[in-house]
């Protein structure tokens, strides 16, 4: 099953899709309006998320077309980042860096890169523009399988797009908190999709297409088994003697990364797709 939440005339309520249709968690359940309330609640029942929301599905109002910018997966306290989890991010991460070496390290190392990404005032949903900044003259989006976790566990995986300054980042190392947080620095979407929807996560295909003005200016798709790390390893290092909040998700790394000339310009489109999950699409804005 797949959920996301979404404004109704200014109320919150969570939505299902399943094989049969979208319906309406909140209609017969008035306590479950977000994933984290339908998760909590599973957890307390000790059911599966799927289980419980089937008990709520007899008699369940349906769910028309909800507009993108209406949507939200997940209300998730925290979001985290895995980097140089794919051969070419670390290809890419050397090219632009004035101290390659350090990426191949990391990327050949035990220890994965982890770090902090975004709040939810930083994070945007599906429909809504992700930023670039305005001090940044190579700025890419970095489409992502992102992890959900309850309470340190995976529940459901999402889409993510991890928006990165490269030519910040490119100066020094250093600098990286301040290429990869900032407003409107991280888009998650458009819904998650259970562990028991998704019988893989390191076999999915993933595509990302750019457009400007109407204009396809990048297409291409790769495999989530590209990864030369699993989800349970990322989110055992990320859980690894820090406490992470009750609701978190964490982006497991891109292996899509639009040429070195390219970069992002104010009203381009990005459109990022998982398989089994669906597309996030988002405009861009400088901030």
């Amino acid at each position: 099953m797949r959920y996301y939440q979404f404004t109704d005339s200014g109320e919150r309520r969570l939505a299902v899709e399943t094989d049969d249709g979208t319906y309406d968690v909140t209609s017969t359940t008035p306590k479950l309006r977000s994933f984290g309330d339908l998760a909590r609640a599973a957890d307390v029942a000790d059911l599966s998320i799927d289980a419980l929301a089937e008990r709520a599905l007899d008699g369940a109002a349906t769910v028309d077309d909800v507009p993108d910018a209406a949507r939200a997966p997940v209300d998730a306290e925290e979001i985290w980042a895995a980097g140089v989890t794919y051969q070419i991010s670390e290809e890419a991460r050397e090219a632009e860096s004035d101290t390659p070496d350090l990426y191949l390290d990391v990327y050949d190392a035990d220890r994965p890169e982890i770090f902090f990404k975004a709040t939810p005032s930083r994070t945007v949903g599906p429909g809504n523009a992700v930023g670039i900044r305005g001090d940044s003259e190579w700025d890419v989006p970095e489409p992502e399988l992102g992890v959900v976790l309850y309470e340190g566990e995976i529940v459901g995986y999402t889409v993510g797009n991890d928006m990165s300054s490269r030519s910040i980042e490119g100066q020094n190392p250093l600098y990286l908190p301040q290429a990869k947080v900032y407003d409107r620095c991280c888009s998650i979407g458009p819904c998650v999709a259970t562990t028991a929807a998704i019988e893989d996560p390191h076999d999915l295909t993933m595509t990302m297409s750019i457009t400007r003005d109407g204009e396809v200016l990048y297409d291409d798709h790769t495999s989530t088994g590209e990864m030369v790390r699993s989800c349970e390893e990322l989110v055992g290092y990320l859980t690894r003697h820090n406490s992470v909040p009750e609701l978190a998700v964490l982006l497991t790394g891109t292996s899509l990364v639009p040429d070195e000339g390219f970069t992002l310009r104010p009203g381009d489109r990005i459109d990022i797709e998982i398989d089994g999950i669906g597309t996030l699409s988002n405009t861009v804005t400088e901030v």
